[in-house]
């Protein structure tokens, strides 16, 4: 492994180009894993985990589900979830990806659970939500938008493990009135 330390030292080149970027590979100073640093002026570029913001949104006792239009499982069904902007909070990163995957607007009722997901390297917040209205459309995200009835919902339509997951500690943390905020489940 490469530490860092001066320019020549670890790239083998007697004088650094000019204005590439962070190109190469090392273990910063003070750090313990490989980072891409810019030889010129030692910007590290730190790549972390992605942040996913979504809803189990209800309007009277049914839940919004999203068809995607995109990839990756388009066709399938899902929260209306998405990726964090930078400047954003979570709950707006909620109430916007509502909006953009759903045209809905919504109320953030509280957390529901964190997932952990190393293998994509993200981290999922979702929240319990309610319609303010039932009014809502597909956005350019969905091919359609609906509400579901419990035993409606297209369970072998599912885009991913985690909209799975939400669904069922969203039923159980209903059933049982326990709002704490859930985890991965087991196994």
């Amino acid at each position: 492994m490469r530490r860092a330390g001066d320019f020549a030292t670890f790239t083998g080149m007697s004088s650094p180009p000019t204005a590439r970027g962070p190109t190469v590979t090392l273990i910063p100073d003070g750090d313990n894993r490989e980072r891409q640093v810019c030889p010129d002026c030692g910007f590290i570029n730190y790549e972390n985990p992605k942040i996913v913001v979504g809803s189990v949104v209800l309007w009277e006792n049914r839940i919004l589900l999203c068809r995607r239009a995109i990839e990756p499982r388009r066709g399938f069904w899902t929260l209306p979830a998405g990726y964090m902007e930078l400047h954003e909070s979570t709950a707006q990163t909620a109430e916007r990806e509502a909006w953009e995957e759903a045209q809905a607007k919504i109320n953030i009722d509280g957390l529901l659970a964190v997932y952990s997901i190393p293998r994509i390297s993200q981290v999922q917040l979702i929240y319990r939500a309610h319609l303010t209205s039932p009014d809502f459309a597909a956005g350019p995200e969905s091919l359609e938008v609906a509400l579901f009835a419990w035993d409606d919902i297209p369970w072998d339509a599912l885009a991913f493990p985690s909209v799975k997951w939400a669904l069922d500690q969203y039923r159980e943390a209903d059933a049982t009135r326990d709002f704490t905020a859930r985890a991965n489940p087991v196994g």
